[in-house]
C-alpha cells in the first residue's frame, strides 16, 4: 500500500513536465517564389507550432519574392504568432529579395548565412510601363504604400528603417556583412546548429512589445515535411509546367474531336487541362493570353473547313505565340514560363496542328475509291452496244450502261454518273 503514492507522485511528475518535453524547435523551408502554396506551407507551420507550443519556428527562405497578396498573408500570420519566428536566409548563395525581404524583417528574428543576400524591394506593378502619366501616378502610388509597410514592420523589429526602405525606394540589395552592419538583420549564422547557439538565451522584442527569452537548451528540432498535396501544389505551380500541360491539353481534345472514339487523347488532353487550370488559380494568369491560345487552336481547326491559303494558319501560330508570352502576368521571372519553353513548345504545337490540318485537307482531297461515287471516273470498254444503251465491262464487272451518243463494241469509255443502282451513264474516251 505504501508503493501507490509513489506510483501517483511519479506519473504526476511526468505529466507536469510532459509539455516541457514535447516543446521543441520547428523549421520549414521555402525555396522558391512566394505565391498562395508557399504561403499555405508558411502558415500551415505556424498553426503548427502554435499548436504543439514550439520553442521557435525557423523559416529557411531562398526566394526571389513573389505575389504582393501572399507576401501579406504570410506577414499577418508572423506578426500574429504566439510562437516566436525566425527568418534564416539560407544555404550560402541563397536571398531573401522582394517579398522574401518584407517577410524576414517581419520576423521576430532576422539571420542570414554568409554568402547570401536581401533587399532587392521596390514593387514592381503589372502593367505600369513608366510611359505616361497616369501609369507613373500608379507606380508612385504603391511604392510609398510599400515603403510605409516596410517602415513599420522595422520600427517594431528595432531594424534599420533607412536602409529598409532604401531597399523598397532604391532597389538596394546588401550582403550578409553590410545587412548586420547596418542592423537590417540581427546576426550571422553559417548553420542551423550555430544560429540556435547565437538565440539560446537571446531577450527578442515581440511585434506586441513583450519582451520574451528564448531557452533552446536541449531541444529537438524538426523539420516539418511538405504533405503530399503541397507536393503537388509546389510541382504544378511552376509557370513551365503549367503552360506545357495547357498545350499538350488542347492538342489532345483536338486530336479526340478529329478522330471520335479515339478515348485515350481526349482523357490525358482532359486531365492535362484541368490540371492546367489548377495551376492557373495559384498563378496570376492574364485571361487575353489564354483566349489568344485557344482561338489560334480554332484557327487551325478552322482551316480544315476553309480554305484560306494559310491565312489561318499563320494567325493561329501568331495568337499562339502572343498567347503564350502573355499567359502569366508576373513581374517576377520565376513565375512566368521561361522564352527557353514558350517558343519551342508553341512552335511545335502549331506544327502539329498543322501537319494535322494538311492530313485532314489531303484525306478531304483524295477521290473517293468505294460505293458509287467510287465509280465515277472509271475507265473500260463496251462489250455489246445497240443504239444507247448496252453492256460495258468496268472495274473488272460487267454493268449495263447508257450514253447519249451511239458506241460500237471495244470503245473505251469513262463512267460519268451511277443510275438507279446498277446503270452507269459513259461516254467514249
Amino acid at each position: 500500500m505504501k508503493k501507490i503514492p509513489a506510483l501517483f507522485l511519479c506519473l504526476f511528475l511526468f505529466l507536469a513536465a510532459a509539455p516541457g518535453l514535447q516543446a521543441r524547435i520547428l523549421s520549414v523551408t521555402v525555396s522558391g517564389p512566394i505565391h498562395p502554396v508557399t504561403a499555405e506551407i508558411i502558415l500551415k507551420a505556424l498553426e503548427k507550432a502554435r499548436e504543439e507550443q514550439a520553442s521557435l519556428l525557423i523559416i529557411k527562405l531562398n526566394t526571389p519574392g513573389g505575389l504582393d497578396s501572399s507576401m501579406r498573408e504570410i506577414i499577418e500570420g508572423i506578426v500574429n504568432s504566439p510562437v516566436p519566428v525566425v527568418a534564416y536566409v539560407s544555404p550560402p548563395g541563397a536571398r531573401a529579395a522582394s517579398a522574401g525581404f518584407f517577410i524576414a524583417v517581419a520576423c521576430d528574428v532576422f539571420a542570414m548565412a554568409p554568402g547570401t543576400s536581401t533587399g532587392a524591394a521596390h514593387p514592381v506593378s503589372i502593367g505600369l510601363t513608366g510611359q505616361n502619366q497616369p501609369d507613373r501616378t500608379m507606380e508612385e502610388k504603391v511604392t510609398h504604400d510599400a515603403a510605409s509597410y516596410i517602415r513599420t514592420l522595422s520600427e517594431k523589429r528595432g531594424r534599420n528603417v533607412r536602409m529598409a526602405e532604401d531597399a523598397v525606394r532604391q532597389s538596394l540589395s546588401y550582403t550578409e556583412q553590410e545587412a548586420l552592419k547596418g542592423k537590417v538583420i540581427d546576426l550571422v549564422a553559417a548553420s542551423e546548429t550555430e544560429l540556435l547557439q547565437a538565440l539560446d538565451g537571446r531577450q527578442i522584442t515581440r511585434f506586441d512589445g513583450r519582451q520574451e527569452k528564448l531557452q533552446l537548451t536541449d531541444r529537438e528540432t524538426h523539420e516539418i515535411p511538405l504533405t503530399f498535396r503541397q507536393k503537388l501544389l509546389m510541382t504544378i505551380a511552376n509557370p513551365n509546367l503549367a503552360y506545357i500541360l495547357l498545350m499538350i491539353g488542347l492538342l489532345g481534345l483536338y486530336f479526340e474531336f478529329a478522330n471520335p472514339g479515339a478515348i485515350l487523347p481526349g482523357v490525358l488532353g482532359g486531365i492535362s487541362l484541368l490540371l492546367a487550370f489548377f495551376s492557373f488559380q495559384i498563378l496570376p494568369v492574364n485571361y487575353v493570353g489564354l483566349l489568344l491560345i485557344i482561338l489560334g487552336t480554332v484557327l487551325f481547326i478552322l482551316e480544315v473547313k476553309v480554305h484560306s491559303y494559310g491565312a489561318l494558319t499563320m494567325g493561329g501560330i501568331v495568337s499562339v505565340l502572343l498567347g503564350s508570352i502573355m499567359l502569366i502576368r508576373s513581374p517576377v521571372p520565376e513565375l512566368r514560363p521561361s522564352l527557353k519553353y514558350i517558343i519551342p513548345v508553341a512552335l511545335g504545337v502549331s506544327m502539329i496542328f498543322i501537319f494535322l490540318v494538311y492530313l485532314v485537307i489531303r484525306t478531304h482531297a483524295r477521290r473517293t475509291i468505294t460505293g458509287k461515287e467510287g465509280m465515277v471516273g472509271e475507265t473500260g470498254k463496251v462489250l455489246t452496244w445497240s443504239d444507247q444503251e448496252g453492256k460495258v465491262f468496268v472495274h473488272g464487272e460487267i454493268w449495263r450502261a447508257v450514253a447519249e451518243d451511239s458506241l460500237l463494241r471495244g470503245d473505251r469509255i469513262e463512267v460519268l454518273e451511277v443510275k438507279n443502282g446498277l446503270t452507269l451513264k459513259v461516254k467514249k474516251i
